[in-house]
């Protein structure tokens, strides 16, 4: 039988068409399906690292700074502290979803790839899939589907060997921004982050480990941010989420695999969630292309492991009052410690160099 595509993906978020981008940039065809019609929106930070820029780069997206804001590192304040510190190299970039989403269909269609939007998958069968009205046959199925992923269930990949939840709401303010910083307010058991999106935006988000607090609320908790903002006018809905960290025992079986929220995350709070997505695209043609997914299931866990540390040490900081103000405090008093904890969170930095500096700031906590 011939097949109708090499590769089939299920979600047609970034993670989805980054997947398939990425599979035609190794010859392979193609094809994208989801219930939704472009752009989808989703609550995020809208924050990229420079190091998902770079992976973005690495399969032929182009991400589209013209739209966005450049950011050049990332600002903590809390516990009567301010810490600030330069990426490395490069710069981030705010980039609302909406226009990310709408610039990544646009470089998938050129790509070649083949959408099928407003078409809900039904079902998977072992070399095809299922929608309403047709059975689409395929070598490869991957699921893109984000953190409540069927395609999952589906293919029995549903195991965790960790799923812990926050609350997450989203808001965008018509304000110029103050800073050319991401910066994240930390807060008791919450924190709030700002990402410039545009010369006259923010994005406002706030994660809390409860769900019924909502962002004019949470505010209130931060009245310097409060005042910051001022009589800024909202330029969209508060929307809201579930962030989770979440680590699945096997992110692939026979010819099906996951990426993105689907093969599982880390909190947003690391804004590493499209950096992962790209990568685990990266990684994934390069299995396809060989015929082997135990091959990409070995990089996926390569691909976590640096986010999931900065993730753990993160959420300590939100869980235990006293190791925050530590943490603050040591930080602004050395604020080397904090350039090189962000030099290794997006990646400029090896694995035992990023230990070293999270000892050493260990140890000056210690001694603070």
């Amino acid at each position: 039988m011939m097949l109708a595509t090499d590769v089939f993906v299920i979600g047609g978020g970034p993670a989805g068409l980054a997947a398939a981008i990425a599979a035609r940039s190794r010859g392979l065809r193609a094809i994208v399906a989801d219930g939704n019609r472009p752009p989808i929106d989703k609550a995020c930070g809208e924050g990229l690292m420079p190091d998902a820029i770079a992976a973005a780069g690495r399969i032929g997206i182009v991400l589209p700074d013209s739209e966005g804001f450049h950011f050049r590192g990332i600002r903590f304040h809390g516990e009567g502290h301010s810490v600030a510190a330069d990426f490395p190299s490069g710069s981030g970039l705010g980039c609302r979803r909406t226009s990310l989403h709408s610039h990544l269909v646009e470089q998938a269609a050129r790509a070649g790839v083949e959408m099928l939007w407003s078409t809900p998958i039904t079902g998977i069968e072992r070399s095809a899939v299922q929608t309403k009205n047709r059975r689409i046959t395929t070598r490869w199925i991957i699921g893109a589907d984000g953190a409540g992923s069927r395609v999952r269930k589906w293919a029995g990949l549903d195991r965790f060997t960790r799923n812990s939840r926050r609350f997450a709401c989203r808001r965008h303010f018509a304000i110029k921004p103050w800073s050319d910083f991401m910066e994240i307010y930390w807060g008791d058991a919450c924190q709030i982050y700002l990402t410039p999106v545009s010369p006259d935006e923010i994005c406002v988000a706030f994660i809390s480990r409860t769900s019924e607090v909502r962002l004019t609320e949470a505010l209130r908790r931060f009245p310097e941010l409060e005042s910051r903002l001022g009589s800024a006018l909202p330029s969209s809905k508060e929307r809201g989420a579930v962030t989770a960290t979440s680590r699945l025992r096997v992110v692939a079986r026979d010819n099906v695999a996951l990426v993105g929220g689907a093969s599982g995350s880390v909190d947003a709070i690391t804004g590493q969630g499209h950096c992962q997505a790209f990568q685990q695209s990266e990684a994934l043609a390069g299995a396809l292309v060989a015929g082997d997914l135990t091959r990409y299931a070995a990089q996926h866990r390569r691909i976590a492991l640096r986010p999931a540390v900065v993730a753990d040490l993160m959420l300590t900081m939100d869980r235990w009052p006293l190791i925050r103000r530590r943490a603050l405090s040591a930080m602004a008093a050395h604020p080397q410690s904090f350039a090189s904890l962000l030099a290794g969170h997006v990646g400029s930095l090896s694995a035992p160099q990023l230990a070293g500096a999270g000892i050493s700031l260990g140890w000056k906590m210690m001694v603070s």
